[in-house]
């Protein structure tokens, strides 16, 4: 019996009571590998003593002050860490709770800015489709995982979605991928041309594909591309790296490897490393610049806003990923993890795709290689893979359709930028058996 409403409703999940590097532990004292660090959260493990000590000392200095009445040193040296990491030009952070609420505090950032500019018509966010942004309206909107937002849709804002940047099913044969970059960039001009290029206010992308469509990368040149689309009427770039960000791919904001500067970063997840919940948004100076001469203030607000606490650990979790040079090992550990997923899916006849950067790795399962043909999502191949790992002791994000919120089925692996080598060989063996099992238990059918 449980008065908790879970997220599924027909079985209790087990308890997790204990946590210790790359592992969970529940009631009955099974260890799980946490191959996926929950959601792409847990950068540096469960217990690390560093992140621990330096809340329990917040705690007792301060434990929360209502951001109407004051700030706390805590949230000012955190901001201060963030934007000499941020690209350039980026002036100000603006703490949340999670990942939802920094995009919308973005949304309404993006759209105030505009008021205060004099361009109140722009209305318009462009987002692209299979996204996956969060669960809040406003971010549900210009998600476009057509599952998750079906029962909600009179709820939502109008948003225009163009196609995602998935290349192993989108590029055409005869395209190179920066052609195929190229058709995209096209695309978002002719949406613009649809809307008015006056009544748009952002583009709002992944920088890479997290949990809806399996850690899908751009092709070279495609957010560069994009961002000359913008710039030609105006309109603001907002890069989502709630999931992909704060070291995830081997840089701290992945849009580095990207070579282009987004008006607004959203960031969570890997800022405080599933030690409390927090999360950010990261600000231009020509956007601040704006508020400035106008209102002077953001409309918006929530109670837990640069939470003490949430920011001290936060501030922890920053500090121990520069010390320990971690993103470095993120670099080779994602090679190596790379590299084995190749050595171990790279000609099984139901693995298709294998993508990612650094720890931030998928597999993408179909019922046959050649074809690309996906397994009949009735067959719910991803609720197989969950249950399977479970039982191995690993703990890996599978998500059901990949391909256009129906059909497809891919499994995220986001282990934390602690695990090890040693570490990285069990987690890809134990995966194997995990996806044999599965796979076990699927008809041949096709969608």
């Amino acid at each position: 019996m449980t008065h908790v409403l879970h997220r599924q409703m027909r079985a209790i999940p087990p308890l997790a009571v204990s946590g210790h590097g790359i592992r969970l532990v529940d009631a009955d004292g099974r260890e799980y590998i946490d191959a996926s660090g929950g959601a792409a959260v847990s950068c540096l493990g469960h217990g690390h003593p560093d992140v621990t000590r330096a809340m329990h000392e917040q705690i007792d200095r301060l434990a929360f002050a209502h951001t109407r009445f004051f700030s706390t040193p805590v949230a000012e040296e955190l901001a201060d860490v963030l934007i000499d990491t941020a690209p350039a030009g980026t002036s100000h952070v603006y703490f949340v709770s999670g990942g939802s609420e920094a995009i919308e505090a973005a949304l309404k950032l993006a759209r105030q800015y505009f008021v205060e500019i004099g361009e109140p018509q722009r209305r318009h966010f462009i987002a692209r489709r299979q996204s996956y942004h969060g669960n809040t309206l406003g971010a549900l909107a210009v998600g476009g995982n057509v599952w998750r937002r079906k029962q909600f849709a009179p709820l939502l804002i109008d948003v225009a979605h163009v196609s995602p940047c998935y290349e192993y099913r989108d590029r055409r044969a005869d395209e190179t991928p920066e052609a195929y970059g190229a058709r995209l960039a096209q695309e978002l001009e002719d949406e613009i041309a649809r809307l008015g290029p006056g009544n748009v206010i952002a583009f709002i992308a992944e920088t890479v594909g997290g949990a809806t469509s399996g850690a899908i990368p751009p092709v070279p040149g495609y957010f560069r591309r994009m961002r000359e689309v913008c710039d030609r009427h105006g309109i603001l770039m907002i890069a989502d790296e709630v999931m992909c960000g704060m070291g995830r791919t081997g840089t701290l904001h992945a849009v580095e490897q990207e070579n282009f500067t987004p008006d607004i970063i959203a960031i969570a997840k890997g800022l405080g490393g599933g030690y409390q919940p927090i999360g950010a948004v990261l600000i231009q100076q020509k956007i601040i610049a704006a508020l400035q001469r106008g209102s002077g203030f953001f409309q918006h607000g929530h109670t837990y806003l640069g939470h003490p606490v949430a920011c001290a650990a936060a501030l922890a979790v920053q500090q121990v990923i520069a010390r320990d040079s971690l993103l470095d090992a993120v670099k080779a550990r994602g090679a190596q993890l790379k590299q084995r997923l190749a050595e171990t899916f790279g000609t099984h006849p139901h693995v298709g795709d294998i993508r990612g950067r650094g720890l931030f790795m998928a597999i993408e399962l179909v019922a046959d290689r050649a074809t690309k043909a996906p397994f009949d999502p009735a067959a719910r191949l991803h609720t197989h893979v969950l249950t399977a790992a479970m039982a191995h002791g690993l703990i890996v994000y599978p998500m059901g359709g990949t391909i256009d919120g129906s059909v497809g089925d891919h499994v995220l692996i986001a282990p934390p930028f602690i695990t090890t080598a040693e570490e990285i060989d069990e987690i890809v063996r134990r995966l194997a058996d995990t996806v044999e099992e599965a796979l076990s238990a699927m008809p041949v059918a096709t969608a």
